[in-house]
């Protein structure tokens, strides 16, 4: 569960694939809530794996969303270190709420 106002990361879940399998990716699930709806601001995803900046995934505003990715560094046969962390959009005015970053390893 990754949490932070507004933003829910629940029933998630990840493995490590296996060199050559899935681009040895870390591949992850879960549902992504919009906690607080009456806020009118999005949510979304971040993951980052081994040295590669944050990539965003876009949930939905006022609901919830199954989602199911996997990030990979295409110059390595698999991934060993992967964050996520869970956020709420809140706009160009003010800066966005994320969850504390959730570090996974492969070792």
């Amino acid at each position: 569960m990754l949490t932070s106002g507004g933003v829910e990361f629940a029933e998630g879940q990840y493995k490590f694939n296996a060199a050559g399998v899935n681009h040895g990716a870390f591949e992850w699930a879960g549902r992504l809530r919009d906690a607080n709806r009456g806020d009118d601001h999005n949510v979304y995803m971040q993951v980052r794996v081994e040295g590669h900046d944050w990539v965003r995934y876009d949930g939905k505003q006022k609901r919830s969303v199954w989602m199911h990715h996997s990030n990979w560094d295409g110059a390595q046969r698999y991934t060993v270190n992967a964050y996520m962390r869970a956020c709420r959009d809140r706009g160009s005015l003010r800066p966005d709420n994320c969850s504390p970053a959730q570090h996974f390893t492969n070792n």
